[in-house]
């Protein structure tokens, strides 16, 4: 479950946008405002937002993406509930709003629709409005056991618009493309056969290394701005982790090949052993004499020279 926030100054815009039917949208819920037609909700919102002039901005928009996997277990009923649960943890409280479900995409999607200015002509303040709602989002999906997407795998990319869309091509070849490295220079070389400038951000006149930042296309983004695992100090930490790797499998290699050598080296002395043992094997407890031996060799040898002759 993701959320995607959007404040804006015309509820005219919004509320047309949400009910069109093009996008097959289906009314769940509504709080404060006449729903008997688009006209009347629209001008329920802007009357309330008149309690308050000074608020420049008073159309809250607010999407809920889930995951695919969960479109089984995710009735209307559910979907309102998460709906509610978020907006009470956002403090989203005390307004105006609609819960609308468009059918138009392949995973489950809701849109509400609020008012900024409460009942009470109170501003609904949006300070830190994305980080609270990550958190959030985080914790109804474990509380609903919906599906954990893991990083941005669920993005469809070719859906998206510059420059998001380049931003998500760099973060697919990074996550390919770091695990292989070991040295920033060789990173930077293979992010360069990819159409991707590596620069880096340096601390002062000093040449201590602050940040990094990829190009591609001519839109460029700090490494932590397309994913916190890309940014310098983990990248990094990362390619320092690669070599790591590679030397520790290359001393165990090494100790292999040295203790195959010397197992082979143990069978050869051995071997060796037992043939200079068979060799210099003398009978013992017999009248054997080697002088007497060697004679008889000598002997036998005349013998057959001197048949060699008679032919």
């Amino acid at each position: 479950m993701i959320a995607k926030i959007v404040n804006g100054k015309s509820f005219k815009g919004v509320v047309n946008y949400i009910l069109d039917k093009a996008k097959q949208t289906e009314l769940l819920a509504a709080e404060g405002v006449r729903h008997k037609s688009r006209e009347s909700i629209i001008r329920s919102f802007v009357v309330q937002s008149g309690l308050n002039p000074k608020v420049s901005k008073t159309v809250g928009h607010i999407s809920l993406d889930f995951s695919a996997q969960d479109k089984d277990k995710l009735t209307n009923a559910k979907m309102v509930q998460i709906a509610k649960e978020y907006m009470q943890k956002m403090g989203i409280t005390d307004t105006q709003y609609i819960i609308c479900r468009h059918y138009d995409k392949e995973h489950p999607h809701i849109h509400i629709v609020f008012n900024r200015v409460d009942n009470h002509g109170k501003t609904i303040l949006d300070k830190n409005d994305r980080y609270r709602s990550e958190k959030i989002c985080k914790e109804l999906t474990e509380k609903h056991g919906l599906y954990f997407a893991q990083g941005k795998e669920n993005v469809k990319v070719h859906r998206l618009k510059e420059p998001d869309k380049t931003k998500y091509e760099i973060y697919n070849i990074l996550k390919t493309t770091v695990p292989k490295c070991k040295k920033w220079n060789e990173l930077k070389n293979e992010l360069q056969k990819q159409n991707i400038t590596t620069d880096f951000k340096y601390k002062g006149k000093t040449t201590e290394v602050q940040g990094v930042m990829f190009e591609k296309n001519g839109y460029k983004f700090n490494g932590s701005k397309i994913d916190r695992q890309f940014s310098y100090s983990k990248i990094d930490f990362q390619l320092k982790q690669n070599e790591k790797a590679q030397i520790q499998a290359r001393d165990i290699q090494t100790h292999r090949e040295n203790k195959h050598f010397q197992n082979q080296t143990s069978v050869l002395e051995n071997v060796s052993s037992v043939l200079v043992n068979l060799f210099d094997f003398q009978p013992t407890g017999t009248d054997y004499d080697p002088d007497e031996a060697e004679l008889l060799k000598q002997h036998k040898f005349k013998k057959k020279k001197k048949k060699g002759f008679r032919l």
